[in-house]
């Protein structure tokens, strides 16, 4: 039995348990002992379900070891974002008011998840209501990016914890979600892998809602071929969440290792590069080489729309739009322990009218619109995740976001992945973002898969 369980990805342990190399008991101690070792330090956890995870190993070691096993990912743990709800646990929100919170029914993504035999490691830390992208909580503490163990640095969000515990190797998969980055940043600070898929594509039942416009849970991953198998594992139709009817089925399996030769790949407009750091520009541009390389054809990305920038400042609008009114009685009572940076944002949605709300929405349909034009035989957007590598929190200005190259995915309801391409002079990861039209995951995990298997980027992890 390999005594670095914890490092293994879910591919790997899926083959592993099938071939009783070692047992679901063996992974799931693993993964406690490396909790119970860097917890106290990364605080990635809001709960640790140890002794339920452990009968939940016990049992999918008997059926699988007495033929009965469910399937390939039948005895695999993972972690649950803090916003999912998991009947009879705690589910806050991020939100210290919420914090004896308990779910009394079972998120359609979880539900899945433990169907498909998976088991729940514990739940994990976000950023209060979801709404920030630097991955802090005032209240109930900020996760410490393991990349730097000496300073603590971001770690992105609003997938803050999710992210950490992956990156830490606490859990071979995480569940985050993603409105505005919050799946894409986390992944891209923590050196990992992250897909924000189409909405519609993945139940958002039994999700804590920031924006019900916006919201797109996904998974994050050690590599491409994890977010594809996962990405399988939670899609599906429900009827809990009728948008789900509006897509068929992903099956990025099928033509995962198929390669980018043909494909064609546009760089982001020369007018969007002044706002990324140097280090993050030449790791984008030696991955457009290396794609180039791979046999894509790199073209510049048709001009005309708004920017990056625009499109995320509307983002904000309708984010605020919709979680004041659900959350206007805590925001609006100053004696309650709120994150002061949430609360500023969610009152924004205070002044917003019925009317400015409408516009912002049909604005949003029409450069929809557009862009479908404009990326006509393009299969796929190319930029940098995050403007920067992980910065230390002393540095963080509350006032504005890091999210600027992710929401505009969200605005326009395409896909991206965030995946490793670089390592900043201080050994922080780097990553890029593979946009695609909304529904064709599949196509921007089949390029993030070409690219991961031409580096090693996504074989670096946190010396701890």
């Amino acid at each position: 039995m390999s005594t670095n369980l914890h490092e293994l990805p879910v591919h790997a342990l899926s083959i592993g348990i099938a071939a009783r190399r070692f047992s679901p008991v063996d992974v799931v101690e693993a993964c406690l002992g490396r909790i119970k070792a860097l917890e106290p330090k990364l605080h990635a956890f809001v709960h640790v379900h140890a002794a339920e995870a452990r009968l939940a190993a016990e049992a999918a070691d008997k059926a699988i070891r007495s033929g009965h096993a469910i399937g390939p990912l039948h005895g695999i743990p993972f972690a649950l974002k803090d916003l999912v709800e998991f009947e009879g646990h705690h589910t806050s929100g991020g939100c210290a008011v919420w914090r004896d919170r308990v779910s009394t029914y079972t998120a359609t993504l979880a539900q899945k998840l433990i169907g498909a035999g998976m088991i729940v490691l514990g739940k994990t830390h976000t950023v209060e209501f979801a709404y920030g992208a630097w991955g802090t909580n005032q209240h109930m503490g900020t996760p410490w990016n393991p990349w730097d163990m000496k300073t603590h640095r971001t770690p992105g969000g609003s997938s803050s914890g999710s992210a950490v515990a992956l990156a830490a190797r606490m859990t071979p998969f995480a569940i985050g979600t993603d409105t505005g980055g919050s799946v894409r940043i986390p992944a891209a600070w923590c050196g990992l892998t992250g897909l924000k898929t189409t909405i519609g594509r993945i139940s958002t039942h039994g999700v804590l809602p920031l924006s019900p416009t916006l919201d797109t849970p996904g998974p994050i991953t050690r590599s491409v071929e994890d977010c594809a198998i996962l990405l399988m594992a939670m899609q599906g139709s429900d009827p809990r969440d009728p948008l789900t009817f509006a897509l068929p089925p992903s099956e990025p399996i099928k033509d995962l290792r198929r390669g980018v030769k043909g494909l064609r790949l546009a760089r982001m407009p020369d007018s969007e590069r002044t706002m990324f750091s140097t280090e993050m520009l030449a790791a984008y541009d030696r991955s457009l080489k290396e794609l180039t390389g791979l046999g894509a054809e790199i073209e510049n990305l048709p001009a005309g729309g708004t920017s990056f920038r625009e499109n995320g400042d509307l983002v904000a609008r309708i984010i605020s739009a919709e979680i004041y009114p659900m959350v206007a009685d805590l925001v609006d009572n100053p004696a309650l322990p709120m994150d002061e940076a949430v609360r500023v944002r969610v009152r924004a949605g205070a002044s917003i009218t019925a009317r400015q709300y409408r516009d912002v929405l049909a604005a949003r349909e029409r450069a929809k619109q557009e862009f479908t034009v404009r990326i006509e035989g393009v299969d796929a957007v190319l930029s940098p995740s995050t403007m920067t590598a992980a910065i230390p929190l002393t540095e963080i200005d509350q006032t504005t976001t890091p999210a600027l190259s992710t929401r505009w995915v969200n605005y326009l309801d395409l896909c991206g992945l965030s995946l490793p391409n670089g390592m900043s002079s201080g050994g922080l990861p780097l990553s890029l973002q593979v946009i695609c039209r909304g529904g064709d995951e599949a196509m921007a995990l089949r390029i993030g898969w070409a690219l991961e298997n031409a580096t090693d980027w996504q074989k670096r992890a946190p010396s701890i």
